[in-house]
């Protein structure tokens, strides 16, 4: 799911475990991390909400978390934020962080 507005991210993050990823379409890292999610950690985890943010498409969301690199990935569970990683991250981070090891 994409995110544009702080609404938005807001109701994406309020409820279950939640992966959110601050990413841009020019970043390789953000890529690989991107690819890295989808092979990895969707399909062992499917009850993981995955909410992208692209930083060029909602520049006001990342200077309201205060992302200065990307990839920028933060866990949240039940609306509370578990985690921030910043970079390409491996998935067994990501899952500890939502309680999921």
């Amino acid at each position: 799911m994409e995110v544009k507005t702080l609404e938005e991210f807001n109701e994406a993050v309020k409820s279950g475990k939640v992966l959110v990823d601050f990413w841009a379409t020019w970043c390789g890292p953000c890529m690989m991390m991107g690819e890295q999610i989808e092979a990895e950690l969707v399909p062992a985890h499917p009850e993981v909400k995955i909410v992208k943010v692209n930083v060029d498409e909602a520049p006001e969301l990342a200077v309201e978390f205060g992302i200065m690199s990307i990839p920028a990935l933060f866990t949240y569970d039940g609306g509370v934020k578990k985690g921030e990683f910043v970079g390409v991250t491996p998935i067994k981070s990501l899952v500890a962080s939502l309680g999921l090891i």
